[in-house]
């Protein structure tokens, strides 16, 4: 009789080793492209603030304030508000429209001088 050759007791670790290694890669992945868009709405919302705080400062009626933002970064929220001759403008959206991203908002606030409160006083437009 021929001795058995052993069988190492490695055989099969490769393909437990991939099998743990796809997914985690995988999720990663879709964590870094979660962050992607969550930083891509960011942007979008500073630019909607700041789009909305110029046209509040110009003087544009409130609808059309809402309209420009909505444009610039569609289903968000906007609030618009002037104290002090200063002109505030706040919008907030979801990350996406993933329903796992959408439970995370991002916002962002804008500050512009009212032109017309500052032509009454006197000062500089």
């Amino acid at each position: 009789m021929r001795p058995r050759t052993p069988v190492p007791r490695d055989a099969g670790y490769t393909t437990v080793e991939t099998a743990l290694a796809i997914p985690s890669l995988i999720l990663l992945v879709l964590a870094l492209a979660g962050i992607l868009a969550g930083m891509a709405a960011q942007i979008r919302c500073v630019d909607a603030a700041r789009l909305g705080a110029r046209a509040a400062a110009r003087g544009e009626p409130p609808d059309a304030i809402r309209a420009a933002v909505a444009r610039a970064s569609p289903d968000s929220q906007v609030g618009i508000s002037d104290t002090a001759g200063l002109v505030h403008v706040t919008v907030s959206a979801p990350v996406a429209s993933v329903s796992l991203l959408h439970a995370f908002t991002v916002h962002a606030e804008a500050v512009e001088a009212d032109e017309a409160a500052a032509t009454e006083s006197g000062g500089a437009p």
